[in-house]
Order: C-alpha cells, then structure tokens, then sequence
C-alpha cells in the first residue's frame, strides 16, 4: 500500500490529497498542517474584511472532518513537520496542542508549505496594531483591530494584490487610506503606462496614493487615556489600543490608526533546506518538470517553488492558486506511476481595484527589456461590446509579441468590462502557440450586449500584423518627448476635442477628415508624428500621408496611452 505524506494544505496541498485518493483508493494519505484551518480561501480574505463575503464560513473549502469523510485522507491540523529524514523516508512531527512528537514513515512526500509574507528591517514595526495578511488568523488578527480600536485612518504599504485589495476593503469601511508604494507604479505585472490607469482610478477614489515612498520607520503611540462615556467625556475619536507614527523616506511623517504590511511574498523552504533539498537560483525549491526535487521521492508545488516560465523556460517564482492546484494535481498522478509534465506558468492574474479589473498573461515590457526579449508592442483603446449598445466600457489593451515571427509574448488589459475574458482568450492563444497573424481569424462570439464585431483582440492582431507586414509605422508615448526638429506634430483630432481632453504641445491640429483638402500644408522633408484620441484616426492619416510621398509614424494607443502613462 502506498503511503503519501502531504505537508501543507491550502491550494497545492488540498489538490494533491483529492487527486491521490480519486487514483488509489487503497493508498494512505496524511496531511499535516500546522494551523487550524486545512482547505481555506486564502485569495478571498481581504474581501472578508471590507464586507463583501459576509459569511467567514464561506472562506473555509474543507475541513479535517469533511476532507476524510468525501477522501478518506488523515488531515491533522496544529501538526507541524519538524524534520525530513530523507534516508529512511520519516518526518518527525510535533502536536503543537500537547507538545508531543512522533515519526511517520512515507512511500512519499509532497511538499506544499507555501509562501511567507515578507517583514522588512524597519524599526518599530512590532506592535499591535501592524498586520500582514495570509491565513485565517492574520485575518482575524486585523478584523480585531479594526474592532477594538475603530481605525478613522489605515495605512497600507505595497501596491500588489494583497495590498490593493485590503486599500479596497479599508475604504469600503469608510476608513481614510493611504497606499505606500516604493515602486513608481501598483500592480507590477503589467507596465507602467497600464498602471497609470489604476493610479487615476485610486485618486479618483479617494485613497492618499504615495508612489516612490518608502517606509523607513514606525512608532508606536500607546493610547494613555479610555474616555468613560459615564462620565461625560467624548469617545467619537477614541483608539484604544493607540496609533501609529510613520515616517516616510520623502521627509513625510503620517499618524495611522492600523497598518497592513503587504511588499511581497517569499517561499518557505526551511524544511526543504534543513533536508539538503536542492534551492533554485531563484530562492524557491527546485523542482523537475514532474514536479519532483533533487530526491525523487519528495514532491514541490506551489509558492515554495521554481517552476518553470512558458515563454522563456526560465526558472521563476509566480505565487498563485491556479499553478499551485494544477501542480498538486500533477504531482498526485506521477506518484502513481503516470508521466505529467508541468508545462510552464503564464502568470494570467487579474485584479478588482474599485470600479475597474487590472489584468495580464505572459511577460511584460520590463521582464522581456531584462532578459534581452526582441518585442513590439500594440495598444488599442476601444468598446466592450458595440459601442452603440447601452453600457459600453473602454477597453484599454496591450500586446506584446516577437516582431520577427509574431510569437505572442505577453497582453495587459485594464476597464471596468470585458477585461477577465480578453485576458483569457490571450492566455489560451499564448498557450496554443498562436501568432499574432493568427489572432487575426480568431471568431469569437458577437451579439450588440456581448461583444463587437471586430473584438479588441482583432483589433490589436490587424495592428500587430500592419507593424510586421510594413503597412505601418509606430512611435510610442515614452518616444514624444524626444523629438527632434526633423519632426513634426500632428493632431487629427476635431478642435472640440483639443479643448476638452488636452494636447501635445506644439501640434498642428487638421482633422483627419480634411486632410486630403489640407494635406500640402505639411513639409515633406520632415516626418511626421501623427497622434489622435487613441490611434485609430491616426492609422487613417498614416495610410494618406505614406501614400502620397510623405515620412510619418503614427502614436499607438494616441493620447489616450500617453497622459495615462503619467498619471
């Protein structure tokens, strides 16, 4: 009878033991974790906190007792593994209820410890009212807080999904936020100028959004008074268990109620390195495309693991549920004899920051400028569905692909609509090995409240395909500040537009529909640098300039990519 030991539940670990007992029933199982909670929902913890899930029981997947009734699978919480003896195939394990420790032997071993929060050196960070954010406890922790000392100001360091989730929630409690962030941009898996659309839509909230700031240090400030309403005084601003004093490395200081530190992740490998496991470049477990380590009996999946990136076959480190299950999944079946072959991680995430989704698959500009990558890129800005049908929504969209065979290399969306599905569809294409030429026949579904004829994806392929074909000629936004005197502006906007949404300095305004009328008041031994709302009209007076003798290169993505990439 094969013995399998799971140490880790959660996404990985939970997957592993389903997929186990579904291909053996004979097999015994056992899972240790060293928590109370087994099988929970760690991805919708923040959504707990601001109101959202009302229910924390929702949050809870399995428990022991319903993991051994549906799987048979031995799951013992507040069990934590101390010790990987790799050459008789024993763990040692501590009761952390009674203190006791025992040994159990395995056939083998999954590794499923996922990823920490990471706590930097700044001075004064443990206290009360400090949080991070990763189980059922950490949640419990800051629910806590936020009761006792009925936070009027939260403070919220990090701009990645944990992060912006918790500015959300905070600001659905009507609790003043502000977001620390020592990048120039939040969510950092897409690029900049993508970001710029998350920043607005902050500001636009409400939310204090500090970008470039770092903290450099807390100081906690005990409350030395409880008022005593009996007796008259007032406790509308009471914080019972204090505030916080930060300091910013901008020379700013701030006073908040509950901070949530929120910069990042790192894989627990302890146990791994304590057993001489192999640790990747990267600082994750390695593991072989069969989700093994360097001991072929111990498996690896999620966050505590380098696994391998689909488009460039690099190690890398993506901490998500969907590669984590998948993995768990594998690994099972390999335990059993079977031949499955981790085929890399994407990275598809997506983020809800207030009214808009924030969405990605595959590298971004500043990944594929690190590895060396040849790229090109496309923006296109157009409606969710036909633009005629109520409730219409921009689309804000890049692609990123190899300008030589078309490969795609990565696509980012942001809007309030249609984001998850564009973002799913690149995901499948990158996966299927599509080209951008390819994209261009995609058929996907078209009905006045669903979609539009030509899809933003369609879109973004026809220019992608008039980059590599040379039917057109681009420039982009990060290019328009340096332009020299052998360049000229043009804007093909109407002049009602000018006034209402700005300009580049410097343009020439003729609207596209009269250039033909107008086209000689343009010099033909300059280029021209045509721009408009978004790049569409602008691709139009590309097409009648370069047809009639003229040098010129149209802004992708127009304006609309420009003033955002600043914001």
């Amino acid at each position: 009878m094969t013995k399998i030991l799971i140490i880790g539940g959660v996404a990985g670990g939970a997957s592993a033991a389903a997929r186990a007992r579904r291909l053996s029933e004979g097999a015994e199982i056992i899972m240790f974790e060293r928590g109370h909670y087994v099988s929970f929902a760690n991805c919708g913890l923040p959504y707990h906190i601001g109101g959202d899930i009302k229910d924390k029981s929702k949050l809870l997947l399995q428990t022991p007792e319903s993991f051994l009734a549906r799987f048979n699978v031995d799951v013992r919480v507040m069990n934590e593994v101390t010790h990987i003896n790799r050459q008789d195939k024993t763990v040692t394990v501590k009761n952390l209820l009674d203190g006791s420790e025992y040994r159990e032997a395995y056939d083998f071993l999954l590794l499923s410890p996922g990823a920490g929060p990471i706590v930097p050196p700044i001075p004064g960070l443990d206290n009360p009212l400090t949080h991070s954010l990763r189980n059922i406890p950490d949640m419990e922790r800051i629910l806590n807080t936020i009761e006792m000392n009925k936070p009027e100001h939260a403070t919220v360091v990090g701009g990645g999904f944990i992060g912006l989730e918790m500015m959300e929630g905070f600001h659905q409690l009507g609790i003043k936020t502000t977001l620390v962030e020592m990048a120039d941009q939040v969510m950092t898996p897409v690029d900049r100028e993508m970001a710029g659309f998350a920043h607005a839509e902050i500001r636009e909230k409400g939310v204090d959004l500090k970008l470039g700031v770092a903290l450099e240090s807390v100081e906690y400030l005990p409350s030395e008074h409880i008022a005593d309403v009996n007796s008259g005084e007032d406790a509308a601003h009471q914080h019972i268990e204090g505030e916080l004093k930060l300091s910013l490395n901008s020379g700013e200081t701030l006073t908040t109620d509950i901070l949530i530190m929120a910069i990042g992740v790192r894989p627990e490998i302890k146990l791994a390195q304590q057993a001489g496991l192999q640790i990747g470049e990267l600082g994750g477990i390695y593991t072989n495309e069969m989700m093994q380590t360097s001991d072929p009996a111990i498996y690896a999946v999620g966050d505590a693991v380098e696994a391998k990136d689909f488009v460039t076959n690099a190690p890398s480190l993506v901490p998500l549920a969907g590669p984590a299950n998948r993995q768990g999944r594998m690994a099972a079946d390999n335990m059993f004899g079977r031949n499955e072959a981790y085929q890399g991680t994407q990275g598809t995430a997506i983020c809800k920051i207030f009214d808009i989704a924030v969405a990605s698959t595959g590298k971004n500009e500043k990944q594929l400028k690190r590895d060396g990558i040849e790229y090109e890129k496309v923006y296109v800005h157009t409606a969710s569905h036909a633009s005629y049908y109520p409730g219409a929504e921009i689309v804000s969209f890049k692609m990123l692909f190899d300008p030589n065979t078309g490969k795609i290399l990565g696509a980012q969306a942001v809007g309030k609509d249609g984001i998850d599905k564009r973002i799913d569809v690149m995901a499948v294409a990158q996966r299927a090995g599509m080209t951008v030429e390819q994209l261009q026949h995609l058929e996907l579904t078209y009905a006045p409240p669903y979609g539009s004829a030509k899809d933003v994806i369609n879109q973004a392929a026809f220019v992608a395909s008039n980059l590599m074909k040379g039917d057109a000629k681009a420039i982009h936004y990060h290019e328009i500040s340096h332009l020299t005197d052998e360049q000229i502006l043009l804007d093909v906007r109407n002049p009602g537009e000018l006034e209402a949404m700005g300009s580049l300095a410097g343009a020439i305004n003729i609207p596209v529909d009269q250039l033909r009328q107008r086209i000689n008041e343009l010099p033909k031994d300059k280029e021209i640098i045509i721009y408009c709302q978004v790049g569409l009209r602008g691709n139009v007076a590309y097409r009648q300039l370069v047809n009639n003798g003229y040098k010129a290169r149209n802004l992708l993505g127009g304006l609309r990519t420009y003033q955002f990439a600043q914001a």
